[in-house]
């Protein structure tokens, strides 16, 4: 692909068509004022009964909406029975939000609960990262 063709692919939207007369699929490269004029006709057949297919649309949450659906009810209720789950999300979180300067407890508690081991087998294992315990 030439230069001018990358340029055209990378920056004008990508427009697809279905044709109702021979149903052979299409797509032109058009700037949004082209798309306004365009007129369509098929490639294959010439018929102007023409119809654009519409894809899926993907689109970036923020951070704070990525955190705020992680800590939606909804998603919490599983997290009491799934031990793998609620590693899972402290994972995610952990990644979410760029912490590098966690304890190293914490990783070890996030393997413990992806191999299912439960929040109370973890506390019996590990007794000095519970809250009631004293310090030495």
């Amino acid at each position: 692909m030439d230069n001018i063709g990358f340029f055209v692919e990378g920056l004008m939207p990508v427009y697809e068509f279905r044709c109702g007369n021979c149903q052979k699929r299409f797509e032109k490269f058009l700037t949004f004022t082209e798309y306004d004029l365009y007129k369509s006709a098929c490639p294959a057949c010439s018929s102007t009964k023409i119809s654009r297919i519409i894809r899926n649309v993907r689109f970036s949450l923020g951070d704070q909406s990525r955190l705020a659906k992680l800590a939606d009810p909804a998603n919490l209720d599983a997290l009491d029975e799934d031990p793998r789950a609620l590693g899972r999300m402290m994972k995610e979180m952990q990644s979410r939000m760029d912490a590098t300067d966690l304890p190293g407890e914490f990783d070890e508690v996030v393997d413990r609960l992806e191999k299912g081991q439960t929040p109370d087998q973890i506390e019996h294992d590990l007794p000095e990262l519970s809250s009631d315990s004293e310090p030495d």
